[in-house]
Order: structure tokens, then C-alpha cells, then sequence
């Protein structure tokens, strides 16, 4: 099991996907955000919603999730953004180098 992270999340927009994605980065939270068009369907207050979204596929570091989640939190449109993180159990070893290079090592935005 390694320290690195795949965060998802997803936004109702590919302009709102993109200032998620750059502030990630810039910030040094993530190493790398792939945004992928999709459509969601899901029950919001009592309501069962279809929208097209964007998803975010977020490489990042354990040391870097909370800084990661207030920046989703932060810049996000969505009342309850989602944020989900799964344990990347194994990986190519250069590949999470460079994530671990990419990200702040303390956790916290540059």
C-alpha cells in the first residue's frame, strides 16, 4: 500500500472543472486531474436528477487531502461537492514518484 490518492469529484462544468483542476495544481495539491465528460443521475432532496457533469480524476498524496478537500470545497458551485478518496494500493514506482515529487510535501498549498 503506498501514501498516493485518487480523489474523485465532479463538476457541473467543464469551466468549473478546469478552475478546480488548475488550482489543484498550481497549489501544488495534485500531481495531475483528468477531467472526463459524463452523465450523472442521482437523488437530491427527495428528487431523482440526470445532468451532464465532468468528472475529476485527482493523483494526489495522503499528506495532501484536507488541504485538497477545503479547495474543492472553496471553489466549488455545488451545495455538497463530492469528494471521495481511494487508496492507491500499488502503481509503477516511477509513476508515484512523480506524484509525490509534484505534490507539497507538507500537504499544504504553495
Amino acid at each position: 500500500m503506498t501514501d498516493k490518492r485518487l480523489v474523485l469529484t465532479t463538476a457541473g462544468s467543464r469551466e468549473e472543472a478546469g478552475k478546480i483542476a488548475h488550482a489543484l495544481v498550481k497549489r501544488r495539491l495534485a500531481a495531475c486531474v483528468n477531467i472526463v465528460p459524463m452523465e450523472s443521475v442521482y437523488r437530491w432532496k427527495e428528487q431523482v436528477e440526470e445532468n451532464a457533469e465532468c468528472l475529476l480524476l485527482i493523483k494526489t498524496t495522503a499528506a495532501a487531502f484536507d488541504g485538497l478537500r477545503d479547495t474543492i470545497e472553496e471553489l466549488h458551485s455545488y451545495e455538497l461537492p463530492e469528494c471521495i478518496a481511494v487508496v492507491i494500493q500499488e502503481g509503477s514506482s516511477r509513476y508515484l514518484n512523480w506524484i509525490q515529487a509534484s505534490v507539497a510535501k507538507e500537504g499544504r498549498p504553495r
